[in-house]
């Protein structure tokens, strides 16, 4: 016989989490089915450039001040290379405290996840999710936990784990940009404090977030090139970000373990289905250009637990329930997407006509401030900010 709940929320990541937290009070049965168990959860190396719209969310849930090892962005310096066009973006003149953040992964999952046991939601680890039937009179879930098959029916599911458990039967749109970024950490001569760098070339963007005694640099080219800066030494590849970024903090002295990931943008077709909803990574994955993707991640978990609030559980997952959903997330999500994947498009190649445009591009944007209101809103708090 199956289990019953109001809403099933497949994926415990910090998305997952999030829209847990925002509904812990709500008195409805939640369920979070996580497939990875705590402490392989806390080993991924990444460090997740968060918004200053995305920390004021996480302060009402009552996790902000538990994450340590925080670096903020007060800063954003952005710029082109071969040309002298430069632009900054400040967070006092945005009468904010701080523009972004620089944190590693484990600390925000540890602290969500902390915070999520201490509340009345129903969380289960080492659960595999097998298969989601989602039906007009709702949404049954099949998993694996304890070397047992399972089932749940939820008036509501919401997948925030990827996507990967509807790649089949809706598959996403993908766009490939024949690009790949290596991430590591590196350390410099003069590094600048609380400053984030975003510099575009012709062979893709190269970013470096302050973080702890340096940078985490985000470097992207073609797959080729990235499997080619996993293969340098050391000091050949300080030589080379050097080379392609400039003088801006100094020399690169040191870097750390390596790794790298093909860039796209997916995105589901219908980000609602009957009953089921999809959230960040299963409803989107970003360009990292502008550190949109996990941001507007937050996003969506916040609309969808203020939709879900302000409708009675009967109607949970019902059509009605699901269009709100998609109205309040339909500017934000496609300006979002539009946002990103144009930067990348038009910065990111080598077509001689394009060059000089780019570099004006970025000269107008230091010289109107409102440009760079707009630019900086919509990198904090998205399009609806």
């Amino acid at each position: 016989m199956s289990e019953l709940c109001d809403i099933a929320i497949i994926g415990g990541g910090p998305v997952g989490t999030a829209l847990a937290l925002a509904l812990r009070d709500s008195g409805l049965n939640i369920v979070v089915l996580e497939a990875r168990k705590p402490e392989v959860q806390n080993t991924d190396p990444r460090a997740l450039a968060l918004s200053y719209g995305s920390r004021l969310l996480l302060d009402k849930l009552g996790v902000w001040r538990q994450i340590e090892q925080v670096s903020p962005i007060k800063t954003i310096h952005v710029s082109q290379k071969d040309t002298p066009c430069v632009a900054y973006l400040y967070a006092s003149e945005m009468k904010v405290p701080e523009l972004g953040y620089v944190l590693p992964y484990p600390a925000l999952q540890a602290a969500l996840h902390q915070t999520l046991l201490q509340t009345e939601v129903h969380y289960l680890e080492d659960a595999t999710v097998n298969h989601l039937d989602s039906a007009a009179e709702g949404a049954t879930i099949s998993y694996q936990h304890e070397g047992r098959e399972q089932q749940l029916q939820a008036r509501l599911a919401v997948v925030a784990d990827g996507g990967k458990l509807l790649a089949e039967s809706h598959p996403p749109k993908v766009s490939g940009y024949g690009q790949s970024a290596v991430i590591a950490h590196v350390t410099c001569t003069t590094p600048q404090a609380d400053t984030a760098f975003e510099r575009f070339t012709t062979q893709g963007p190269v970013a470096l977030l302050p973080y702890k005694d340096g940078y985490e640099i985000v470097w992207t080219g073609s797959h080729a090139q990235a499997e080619q800066m996993l293969q340098w030494d050391d000091a050949t590849f300080l030589a080379e970000l050097h080379a392609h970024f400039g003088d801006a903090v100094g020399e690169f002295l040191s870097v750390g373990k390596r790794s790298s990931f093909p860039l796209r943008l997916k995105r589901a077709p219908d980000t609602t289905l009957p009953h089921t909803v999809l959230i960040g990574n299963a409803a989107q994955t970003l360009h990292p250009v502008a550190g949109q993707g996990f941001n507007m991640g937050v996003r969506d978990a916040w609309e969808l637990a203020r939709v879900i609030l302000r409708a009675p559980p009967a109607a949970l997952g019902s059509a009605t329930m699901l269009a709100n959903y998609r109205s309040s997330r339909f500017l934000d999500r496609n300006a979002g997407i539009g946002f990103t994947d144009g930067l990348v498009r038009i910065f990111s190649n080598d077509l001689p006509l394009l060059n000089t445009g780019r570099g004006w591009a970025i000269s107008v944007l230091e010289r109107l401030p409102f440009a760079k209101k707009f630019v900086a809103k919509r990198m904090m708090f998205g399009a609806n900010g």
